[in-house]
């Protein structure tokens, strides 16, 4: 009972610790900049069109700030599409990294966007085998089929695990090797903001840190419980 508490106490601050944080450095960068000459949408379309990726949209989206290497479109949410803040700059140049990983045929990026495809259907087939668990041993008689079926369901978590692995470098890449010398190499920022942007990509990177976390956490709680 005390390592389950102690499991759930470190899941707890593994999610929603980096998810605080995040969310205050980003409202601490969201103050209105009236000194900077456009939005996060308008520098992200500047970008796009400075590195001739001119097929690539910029769309607006309620979904959260993403780029769609299937749909070529760099979909950010409102506060960052019409905000002129450093947060808006950042996130905004950032996105327009992973178009420009696309282009450039970033090898980790193509296998990222694989595994997405595969872990979205995966989830689901993972969701019925987990929920048919007690319907097999029951049918069966035997624990060895539920215990079959579990394996296949932790098989599915696995590839959501490993998805959240290969998440970090491709993020990491856009954010410190595209996004930030952007920023830098074309002075769209000051050193202070470059200091700023760099808090902003360091807090959003550590929510996909502890989101891979959390995944890890959850497939060894499974491992626990079949060993069991």
């Amino acid at each position: 009972m005390l390592r389950l508490v102690l499991l759930l106490v470190i899941v707890a601050l593994v999610t929603v610790g980096p998810q605080l944080w995040t969310k205050r450095v980003f409202a601490r960068h969201s103050v209105p900049r009236p000194d900077f000459p456009g939005t996060g949408g308008e520098l992200a379309r500047h970008l796009l069109n400075r590195f001739d990726l001119h097929h690539i949209t910029v769309e607006p989206t309620p979904i959260g700030d993403h780029y769609d290497p299937v749909g070529k479109a760099v979909r950010l949410t409102p506060a960052i599409l019409e905000g002129k803040s450093l947060t808006a700059i950042t996130i905004a140049a950032h996105e327009v990294g992973h178009a420009i990983q696309d282009h450039l045929g970033y090898q980790p990026l193509t296998e990222r966007t694989k595994l997405v495809r595969i872990a979205q259907k995966a989830e689901k087939v993972g969701a019925v085998i987990m929920m048919a668990i007690p319907i097999a041993g029951a049918v069966a008689r035997t624990p060895v089929a539920s215990v079959v079926v579990l394996m296949a369901g932790m098989a599915t978590m696995g590839i959501s695990t490993l998805v959240h692995l290969a998440t970090l470098p491709v993020e990491w890449d856009a954010s410190f090797r595209r996004a930030l010398p952007v920023l830098r190499q074309g002075n769209y920022l000051s050193a202070d903001d470059e200091r700023g942007a760099r808090s902003i990509l360091t807090a959003a990177a550590l929510t996909y840190v502890a989101a891979s976390l959390a995944s890890f956490l959850n497939l060894w709680r499974w491992i626990g419980f079949l060993r069991r």
